[in-house]
């Protein structure tokens, strides 16, 4: 939760969702909602939906005071007509709730008006089991942001993220417990006012927050299609699915031994789909082989089951000229160097995360694709294995530890973190 290094003022919302969506990457979740505090908070979420690939709605909330303590926010009241109340405020004026009650009832009234105007007829998406990211352009008491949480809160998700471009200590104080995680791209020791933080933080009214809903709306939802796979291979066929998001800059082949849609498999593909990057999750074993406990087969053999994978993306018209990037995981990891060394082509960039890469050795000369190494823990036998590998090699590199499988098996976001780091190295090589 702790704040991360950035240079301030932001030039602007969309600089500061930009920068927001690359730290919240690999903390989002699975297929996440992005939820938005207008107005200013729409257009930072507008380019979090935008860059991690997920649907974007609103929570419409209004601030309730009095005229006689100006500037003083005293509560909330959300959408769903629940009210928030500040109740330090409260008792340090000496105000019961009671005094509040025509103001509320003003802002239940503004609230609905606000949300026909940003939604229509349209309900907001279904929350529950789902992760959500709830974000505004920043928080000064946090009284809107909480009030916001714990409308999403009443909806159950799965988990609650919130992230905020810049916010004060005392915001951060109060949203400690209303979140399961916070990113905080700043948390400046002086506050003030939040349009201090921004060079342009001009105003919006409802018909830009509309547009930018109605553009954002069903973005990784209705955006992206489906379809069962079945690459054929020396008589046998292999299985597999193929997600493609509404724009796609590449095709990603994520190939293991068997159980392609295990969560691990699915955070990394969620993650490289926001990035982009059309996905093939593929078993390189059939389910005949699986049961027979044969997860040993040979690189060459791995890497010619891949190999007719790609070829299968080449006859598939979505995806047939996207450029291709080969990532790896466990026992299929020696498998995509060899695909890489039999289709030099076809091939643009290789992840191999875990597994002994080593074994790959008869194809490492031929290989001609980057390639990044992923070293699960920090074994120095599996590390100077991997070093070994990425010395044979003679195409751009690079080696890394990443968390062993302990702590993937304990913490998903590890596995998120893994899809980020692959998302960067095709970024730059596909």
């Amino acid at each position: 939760m702790s704040p991360l290094p950035v240079s301030l003022p932001f030039p602007d919302r969309t600089v500061a969702g930009h920068r927001l969506a690359e730290r919240l990457r690999t903390v989002a979740g699975t297929a996440p909602v992005v939820i938005a505090l207008p107005r200013g908070g729409v257009v930072v979420g507008a380019e979090l939906a935008r860059r991690l690939h997920a649907p974007l709605d609103v929570a419409v909330v209004a601030r309730i005071g009095l005229p006689e303590y100006p500037g003083v926010e005293l509560g909330a009241v959300t959408e769903d007509g629940h009210v928030c109340y500040d109740d330090a405020a409260l008792a340090r004026l000496r105000l019961s709730r009671n005094r509040l009650s025509d103001v509320v009832a003003e802002a239940r009234s503004g609230t609905e008006r606000r949300r026909r105007a940003y939604r229509g007829s349209r309900t907001m998406p279904r929350l529950a089991g789902r992760d959500v990211v709830v974000v505004d352009d920043g928080a000064a008491t946090g009284g809107t942001a909480r009030a916001a949480l714990r409308m999403v809160r009443r909806q159950r998700p799965a988990r609650v993220v919130l992230g905020l471009p810049v916010a004060s200590d005392t915001a951060m104080e109060n949203l400690r417990a209303e979140a399961d995680h916070i990113v905080a791209l700043a948390v400046p020791d002086h506050f003030h006012s939040l349009e201090r933080w921004y060079r342009d933080f001009g105003e919006l009214d409802d018909g830009q927050v509309s547009a930018l809903l109605a553009e954002h709306r069903d973005l990784g939802e209705a955006g992206d299609s489906r379809h069962r796979a079945r690459v054929p291979v020396g008589g046998a066929e292999l299985d597999g699915d193929l997600v493609v998001p509404s724009v796609v800059r590449g095709t990603v082949v994520l190939a293991s031994g068997h159980g392609r849609l295990t969560p691990h498999n699915q955070a990394i593909g969620t993650v490289l789909r926001a990035a982009g990057y059309a996905t093939l999750l593929l078993d390189l074993l059939t389910p005949v082989e699986t049961g027979a406990e044969r997860a040993e087969a040979a690189p060459g053999v791995l890497g010619e089951r891949l190999a007719a994978g790609v070829r299968w993306l080449r006859r598939t018209p979505t995806v047939a000229d996207a450029p291709v990037g080969l990532l790896g995981t466990g026992k299929a990891a020696p498998g995509v160097l060899d695909a890489a060394a039999r289709l030099p082509d076809d091939v643009s960039a290789v992840v191999t995360h875990g597994g002994r890469v080593d074994l790959a050795e008869d194809a490492l000369s031929r290989v001609r694709a980057p390639t990044l190494v992923l070293v699960q823990g920090a074994d120095s036998f599996v590390r100077e294995l991997a070093e070994w590998t990425v010395g044979r090699l003679s195409v751009p590199t690079d080696l890394e530890v990443v968390a062993g499988a302990e702590q993937l098996l304990h913490q998903p976001e590890e596995w998120r973190r893994v899809g980020v780091r692959a998302a960067e190295w095709f970024d730059r090589h596909l």
